[in-house]
């Protein structure tokens, strides 16, 4: 890590004083900045952040005490170190001023070669162990982010995995891993009578057959839709495969309840279709045969599959576009 290299800035309305100072730090490893008077070194803090500020008390205009005080003011200046210069920092009232102006040490005309270098080499310590921690900081927040970026992508694509696992890709529905799952569930924790439909859609061989597979998708996807626009909240619509369906039917109390809520769902898929093919529409009609059986907690999984896959086929063997209570 290579932080940016140090900026000091001597501020003092002396040319030679100046002079001088700039010859003191010839062999200090950063870059010195001038300023004249206080409203220029004021003018340069606002462009550039120093690591330590050499500055002058006895100026005219605005002396030292004012220039540390507006500097130690600021939000973006009130962490630069300011190290006063002068020939009357005697007394303990001046060097109390200073402190309160914002100071953190002084250095008494004439100057001392050495002490200069000494403080001036342990601020310039002090400025690249804090930019050295500043970058550390940085880089840790920027991989903070990027760690927290990809534990959100791998989230949602074990999301995206797991609903791509358990749902149908063609109408969006649980497929029948899902739907083993939600029954028993259900059948693990109902407290009222539930109900189990298996659908079979009656004619949508022919559909599939004669108009081709792309209209056979657009009838699956309609179909699902009807059937998931007529069941509650709590219901389960899941595709089993081909053209069945089966809808786990929550808070059903009897098989009339069961029956009605069949029927209706019998009537909608019965509804003409008109299918969007892109260049064209298309109009068909099919029918679905509805096999209904009830459950209550503590029934056996396979049981209940069972009896409304028997009573879906005694639907078609009826008659086709019913409702049977097995």
């Amino acid at each position: 890590m290579n932080p940016i290299r140090p900026k000091i800035l001597v501020v003092d309305d002396t040319p030679a004083n100046l002079v001088a100072m700039r010859h003191l730090l010839s062999r200090t490893d950063a870059d010195i900045f001038e300023a004249a008077s206080g409203n220029e070194a004021l003018a340069l803090c606002l462009d550039h952040q120093f690591a330590l500020v050499l500055l002058d008390v006895n100026m005219p205009e605005m002396d030292g005490f004012e220039v540390a005080q507006l500097i130690s003011e600021a939000d973006h200046l009130r962490e630069t170190p300011i190290i006063f210069v002068t020939a009357a920092y005697a007394d303990d009232i001046n060097r109390i001023k200073g402190y309160r102006s914002g100071a953190v040490d002084y250095i008494a005309k004439p100057i001392n070669d050495v002490i200069l270098q000494s403080k001036v080499k342990i601020f310039m310590e002090l400025y690249r162990a804090r930019a050295l921690l500043q970058q550390a900081l940085d880089e840790l927040s920027l991989r903070n982010r990027q760690l927290t970026g990809e534990i959100a992508e791998r989230i949602r694509m074990e999301e995206m995995v797991r609903h791509q696992a358990t749902h149908d890709a063609l109408t969006g529905l649980p497929n029948r891993v899902l739907f083993r799952e939600r029954l028993e569930t259900a059948i693990a924790s109902v407290e009222d009578t539930s109900a189990l439909a298996y659908i079979d859609i009656d004619g949508f061989k022919g559909v599939n057959d004669n108009e081709g597979h792309v209209a056979g998708d657009e009838l699956l996807k309609a179909i699902a839709g009807r059937i998931d626009a007529r069941t509650r909240g709590s219901d389960t619509v899941a595709r089993l495969g081909g053209d069945e369906f089966a809808v786990i039917l929550h808070g059903t109390p009897d098989g009339a309840a069961a029956l009605a809520r069949c029927q209706v769902l019998c009537d909608a898929l019965a509804e003409p279709y008109n299918l969007d093919m892109g260049d064209r529409s298309l109009l068909v009609n099919v029918g679905a045969s509805i096999g209904v059986t009830l459950f209550k907690q503590g029934a056996d999984y396979d049981d209940v599959v069972i009896a409304a896959d028997v009573a879906m086929y005694v639907a078609k063997r009826s008659g086709k576009n019913r409702c049977i209570l097995g």
